[in-house]
């Protein structure tokens, strides 16, 4: 693909300040690196370099055997949590009746205030009556506390045994998209790491032609506009729409930059075929100016 780069910069120098009657360029490809989220063995490859798929199409999968025993773990726990959880009624009873006791353990107090101040009662009840106070609000505080300590637990039983079946389910990996398998680099058997490709899948949408356009021809060149390219082995004329043009220019061959020279600066452009299908990474084209 370099020497490709290569060849268009030349072929480009040599022409000069003459307009070519094509440019040379390639094709590219941005294909999919399709990885498990979770390490393990490969168990099963489902397609071969060359099938076409179409979207939800079961790539591979890993051995589940190690993930499955995380999550018969996970449930375990949720269902001792949920057993606990279970319980709940008679905690928020406790904590009822904490709160009606609290109640009135602070309305004695309060009450008891106004009459040690009246000289009413002894300073020994408003004592008694502010223990009592206390100790009600002690077991009010704890009620609640171990309340939301049972459903924190149960939550995060819950929420562990969610996450142990979703990866579980995560160990198959389906196509993102319609496309075409282009490498495998994982067989049934090997071990592979979290992120590590196992296979790439090459979408059509994401094949593009590249090319180096001299600078005179960039107010021909828009993003969105069309332009015609030819292929060896392509029955007809092709069309591509301009995906992306360079900011920065470079020179074609390096140069000091001067009014004289200008026409050597070229500015690399992207664009994306209208019939994608049969154009294979690396295939020489002849993009036709407009």
């Amino acid at each position: 693909m370099k020497r490709l780069v290569a060849f268009s910069l030349l072929f480009l120098a040599a022409c000069g300040s003459k307009a070519p009657d094509g440019i040379p360029g390639y094709v590219e490809s941005d294909a999919l690196m399709m990885a498990p989220q979770d390490s393990g063995r490969v168990s099963q490859v489902a397609v071969e370099e060359g099938d076409h798929v179409s979207a939800g199409a079961l790539l591979f999968r890993l051995d589940p055997a190690r993930l499955e025993y995380t999550a018969e773990q996970a449930a375990a726990s949720a269902s001792a949590a949920g057993a606990r959880a279970a319980a709940q009624g008679a905690l928020a009873q406790a904590v009822a009746e904490a709160e009606a006791q609290y109640r009135n353990a602070q309305i004695s107090y309060e009450r008891s205030k106004k009459l040690y101040a009246e000289r009413v009662i002894a300073k020994a009840r408003l004592d008694a009556d502010l223990a009592s106070f206390d100790a009600a609000k002690a077991r009010l505080e704890r009620a609640r506390s171990e309340q939301a300590a049972a459903e924190r637990e149960w939550s995060a039983a819950t929420a562990s045994e969610d996450l142990a079946r979703k990866r579980v389910s995560d160990l198959e990996v389906y196509a993102p998209a319609a496309g075409t398998i282009e490498r495998i680099y994982r067989r049934g058997g090997e071990i592979v790491g979290a992120g590590e490709p196992v296979l790439s899948l090459l979408p059509p949408e994401n094949v593009k032609v590249r090319f180096y356009a001299p600078q005179a021809m960039l107010p021909t060149l828009q993003p969105g506009g069309e332009i015609v390219f030819t292929c060896d082995g392509c029955a007809d004329e092709q069309r591509a729409k301009i995906s992306y043009i360079a900011r920065e220019p470079q020179f074609t061959p390096p140069v000091i930059y001067s009014l004289d020279e200008r026409d050597k600066l070229v500015f690399l452009i992207e664009a994306r075929p209208l019939d994608p299908e049969n154009l294979r990474p690396g295939l020489p084209v002849t993009v036709k100016l407009p």
